[in-house]
């Protein structure tokens, strides 16, 4: 708006200066033509008036120099001051910002039907995510983990006394078991009871046992996980792994009741592999 308001007012300057030069210019030729072109004196009588053949014969004749007669006449121009013209000067025009007062929406009222119904969906939403938490969970516990706890001492120092672990069920029917595995199965005299401990040959390996150091396939086992204090000095003759069977020991020797006393383990009786234990904190991890 500014820039429109500015070109306004040049144009009205504009008009009035071209105005004031033309009735300058008209003035100025007016003053020339009465100047040049004299008008008679209104005062001269009829009787005075000189014929026309007089005045042009005495335009004829010579006028000798010094003569009183006639009188040259001369033109003084007259001078005339140019009016001062000059533009208006234009203030420029402040524009004030304008302030907007904040437009303050009144909380659109709720009608109690609505908050109603909006409570039951919100209630119905939670059940549904608690159900589905819960299915979720039945899945994991039955059919991947299941969480025990351990009673005794035969896995000392890995596993304590009262510690909590979970059991993957499902990890051997994608993977075959390997030596070094700390597994759960039933105990084979006493399926009511479930042991822990740790796999020390698969099927065909033949195991030997003297003065306490285990031999497999002929070759003594190293065993870092069997502190030099939880070690006995009990041997086992020389046997075999028969097929689809597993033979375990715990790592506390000389206080673990295991495949040294019932024979290897079959595979039917496996539960799963120990994984991760929760409880108590300091424990939290996997299962080494």
């Amino acid at each position: 708006m500014r820039v429109l308001y500015l070109r306004m007012d040049l144009t009205s300057t504009c008009r009035k200066v071209y105005g004031a030069a033309r009735g300058f210019i008209d003035r100025m030729t007016e003053e020339m033509d009465e100047t040049t072109n004299p008008a008679r004196d209104a005062d001269v009588t009829a009787s005075e008036a000189v014929p026309a053949e007089d005045v042009a014969a005495s335009a004829l004749e010579p006028v000798a120099p010094g003569s009183d007669d006639v009188e040259p006449s001369v033109v003084t121009p007259i001078a005339v001051a140019p009016e001062d013209v000059s533009p208006p000067v234009v203030a420029p025009v402040a524009v004030a910002p304008v302030a907007f007062a904040p437009v303050v929406t009144a909380p659109e009222l709720v009608p109690p039907s609505r908050r109603k119904q909006s409570a039951v969906d919100l209630i119905s939403m939670w059940l549904g995510n608690l159900v589905v938490s819960l299915l979720t969970a039945a899945f994991v516990v039955i059919f991947l983990y299941q969480p025990v706890k351990v009673e005794g001492t035969s896995m000392l120092p890995g596993l304590e006394d009262q510690e909590r672990i979970f059991v993957n069920r499902f990890v051997y029917r994608l993977e075959p078991i390997s030596r070094g595995d700390v597994i759960v199965f039933r105990y084979p005299k006493d399926t009511s009871k479930s042991y822990i401990k740790r796999v020390i040959g698969v099927a065909g390996d033949r195991i030997h046992i003297v003065d306490g150091l285990v031999y497999v396939n002929g070759e003594a086992l190293s065993e870092d996980y069997v502190p030099q204090q939880y070690a006995d000095w009990r041997s086992v003759p020389e046997l075999t792994v028969p097929q689809g069977a597993f033979f375990m020991m715990g790592d506390h020797r000389n206080m673990s009741s295991d495949s040294r006393d019932f024979g290897p383990v079959e595979q039917k009786f496996v539960v799963g592999k120990a994984v991760f234990g929760y409880w108590p904190f300091e424990k939290l991890g996997k299962v080494k």
